[in-house]
């Protein structure tokens, strides 16, 4: 979580002063989901990220120096720089990309769910998705069709409270979006998305299910944003009152607390972390930063898979 937080804290300031052009939509506060959740996953498991990726992908194994430098649009990125913040992928690592299309992960995930029944593999795909993303039609016909055919796909709902910047309850007619699994004959679980641990623990039951072929779960994990929808957001939707709450309820600080209770780290442990840490993210910044432009002989390279490549 410290990685994710380090990370996109940089990725912000870097933002702030034109390093990095265009936009990007930050995790800051919803780490815990994203570590929790692939924590419950094997290395050949699946995820399919949103446009809020950034975490999912390293929690996933992704190398934070290969983000960076695809976010600045670099050759040495991870989709040689013509992904971006937005549309990154890593198949050695299972992330099959993150996705800047409203819910257009859904659909990707089920579909990877039924290659992998379809193949009698014993893999399983987590589909990660915002909140708002559960108001578009294809998120009602995806798990439809994943619970019509028991496909092995959990998909972790991160709850932050804000599409974009509507409140989720003026977007949701019922209490909760886990509700809505009971439509689909599928386990609706809500979990607090501040907790790694109960997060993975909720998650190890999906996945468990998925895997002995007992089809999808809708799990919803309650978080909140703690920064902007994106770099240009003001957040004036909501108070200063109610972010200040929500910092005191942040998955980092309540988790290093928790340990300190359980004597499990000390001040100077978690002081050599946070350096450790904060020089693998200047270590990022300087490699994406030293890292070669695309040629525009690569524009048109990476298009298409054509049938006999996939078949290999």
């Amino acid at each position: 979580m410290i990685v994710i937080r380090h990370f996109e804290e940089k990725v912000d300031w870097l933002f702030a002063r034109g390093k990095i052009m265009g936009t990007s939509h930050l995790c800051v506060g919803q780490e815990a989901i994203a570590v929790g959740a692939c924590a419950a996953l094997r290395t050949e498991d699946y995820i399919t990220s949103n446009h809020r990726g950034h975490g999912h992908f390293i929690a996933k194994g992704g190398d934070p120096k290969k983000i960076m430098a695809e976010i600045f649009g670099k050759a040495t990125g991870y989709c040689k720089g013509k992904g971006g913040t937005q549309h990154m992928c890593c198949t050695e690592v299972g992330h099959l990309g993150s996705n800047g299309i409203t819910g257009g992960q859904i659909p990707i995930a089920t579909g990877i769910a039924f290659a992998i029944k379809y193949n009698r593999e014993s893999k399983v795909v987590i589909c990660f998705l915002g909140d708002g993303a559960t108001n578009q039609g294809i998120f009602h016909e995806a798990l439809n069709m994943a619970a019509l055919w028991k496909l092995p796909v959990v998909y972790v709902c991160e709850n932050n409270r804000y599409a974009m910047s509507t409140p989720v309850q003026e977007g949701l007619s019922v209490e909760h979006i886990a509700e809505r699994a009971a439509g689909y004959g599928m386990p609706g679980l809500i979990v607090d998305g501040n907790d790694p641990l109960a997060i993975k623990e909720t998650v190890v039951r999906a996945v468990e299910l998925a895997r002995e072929g007992k089809g999808p779960s809708l799990v919803e994990a309650k978080t909140y944003r703690l920064l902007g929808h994106s770099k240009s957001d003001p957040r004036q939707y909501r108070t200063k009152e109610e972010e200040k709450a929500a910092w005191k309820n942040e998955p980092i600080r309540r988790f290093v607390d928790f340990l300190k209770k359980q004597k499990a780290i000390g001040d100077d442990e978690l002081k050599k972390i946070e350096a450790d840490v904060q020089a693998e993210i200047e270590a990022a910044v300087e490699y994406a930063e030293n890292s070669p432009l695309p040629g525009l002989e690569v524009a048109f390279e990476d298009i298409f898979v054509y049938s006999n490549e996939a078949a290999q």
